[in-house]
């Protein structure tokens, strides 16, 4: 994934950084003239979706993405907060030419970020993203739009309704939630109106958390990356579940009723075993990342399901799915992508596939998502100065060595962060003392302490 990090903008996921370090009125400006540009396709009025979380900033990246697309001739539709899987469904059902979503994901409100859908819903291309990177460090003053052909903006109201309606008919019409008592955590995020209202048409009984957004509170203590508030509160109110987003709610993390979390892997391995009774996976397996716990690939090998491993990042698994026809995918942070109802990662509609798992067995949570026993993971970070540390002999032999001791018992991952100098190294099996001992053997040939 070395290409990454020649890219000045574009990270992973869309571009991201601290709201007036990195992200500047002028470059969300520059980014929608460019990306206006880049997704004419003729002579007919094009249109972009904007959507966006709560960030205090998202409301000066907003005005500032209208003026470069409305200065290039495209018609812009604001959506105001709404999660990222409801714009990329909206930019297809809507047939604008792109997406826009406004947002830092997970991360806390001082940063935010800008990604962006084509026309069928699915995130950018790197080919498209480096044409729009080499339009952003170019003068476009000549490619603006004549005076007469400059686009229009207004904000749309309804598109709740749309989406709400969207996440229902992703579940047998029969199933109500009846009797369930769930617990939602919407980050302070851009899930925080269209989630607990879906759920409450649904049938359940709603006791929402992290609803009330002031600019500042997005993921603060709260949503899929902090889940102990959603956890207390379950305890709390007795819940039957706990359901918490992230603040543009592209993922998700379940809490059973005794307050204990469920990751991403359990999750996976409840949807696929479901959806393999019910007949419903395209392939006999799922694709997940290369950090999935091994406890997900014995436990979906003793279903006669296959897991197919791709590197970290959603875009990833989704073009691993899209290239090999499987419908199931995603991460253990909760990332989830279900092909059959929408482009990218949706948390809301991963929860429901487990909602309706729990109501049809009538069990509780605790047993439903709890499928393996995950083996005991170690991730240790080795930080560097310079060069390419993976590149030395004494490197390579260490983790040759390594896989040696683990063979058969265990798996071990050593990678470069794609955002940062640093190296992860990280091994899981059966037996944790003898993985501790395989990594912070790499941690040394690397250079570093051996008990970091």
């Amino acid at each position: 994934m070395g290409g990454r990090m020649s890219r000045k903008y574009f990270g992973t996921d869309g571009i991201r950084g601290r709201a007036n370090g990195l992200i500047t009125p002028e470059l969300a400006m520059k980014v929608g003239q460019a990306a206006g540009l880049v997704f004419q396709r003729g002579e007919y009025r094009h249109r972009v979706v904007i959507g966006k979380d709560t960030r205090l900033s998202g409301y000066m990246i907003e005005y500032a993405l209208v003026a470069g697309f409305t200065s290039v001739g495209m018609d812009v539709l604001l959506l105001g907060p709404m999660p990222t899987p409801a714009v990329a469904m909206l930019t297809k059902s809507m047939r604008a030419d792109l997406g826009v979503m406004i947002s830092a994901s997970h991360n806390l409100f001082e940063d935010n970020g800008i990604k962006m859908f084509g026309p069928r819903g699915f995130k950018l291309s790197d080919e498209v993203e480096k044409r729009i990177e080499q339009l952003l460090d170019e003068n476009l003053d000549r490619k603006l739009a004549e005076s007469t052909s400059l686009g229009r903006a207004r904000r749309i109201d309804g598109v709740h309704d749309r989406y709400i309606e969207f996440a229902k008919r992703t579940l047998p019409r029969e199933l109500s939630l009846d009797g369930l008592r769930v617990v939602i955590d919407c980050a302070n995020g851009a899930a925080y109106k269209v989630v607990p209202e879906a759920l409450w048409e649904l049938g359940a009984d709603v006791i929402p958390i992290g609803v009330e957004p002031d600019g500042f509170n997005i993921n603060k203590e709260c949503g899929s990356t902090a889940p102990e508030a959603l956890c207390r509160k379950v305890r709390e109110m007795r819940g039957d579940i706990g359901i918490a987003l992230d603040g543009d709610a592209d993922r998700v993390i379940i809490v059973d009723e005794r307050g204990h979390v469920v990751d991403g892997d359990q999750l996976l391995a409840v949807i696929a075993q479901s959806w393999k009774e019910d007949g419903r996976l395209t392939k006999p397996g799922i694709v997940a990342t290369v950090m999935s716990n091994l406890g997900l690939e014995r436990f979906l090998e003793g279903h006669d399901l296959s897991l197919v491993r791709t590197p970290v990042g959603d875009r990833y698994v989704l073009e691993q799915m899209l290239k090999h026809g499987y419908n199931l995918g995603g991460e253990q942070s909760g990332h989830i992508i279900l092909s059959d109802y929408a482009t990218t990662g949706d948390g809301f509609v991963s929860a429901l596939q487990v909602l309706a798992v729990v109501q049809k067995l009538g069990r509780p949570v605790s047993e439903v998502c709890h499928k393996f026993e995950p083996l005991p993971q170690i991730l240790k970070n080795f930080r560097y100065r310079s060069g390419k540390p993976l590149d030395r002999a004494e490197v390579k032999s260490a983790i040759t060595a390594g896989e040696k001791r683990l063979n058969g018992h265990g798996r071990l991952l050593v990678r470069s962060s794609g955002t940062e100098p640093v190296i992860r190294v990280m091994g899981e099996g059966d037996d944790r003392i003898l993985v501790e001992e395989v990594v912070d053997t790499i941690v040394s040939a690397l250079g570093g302490p051996a008990a970091a």
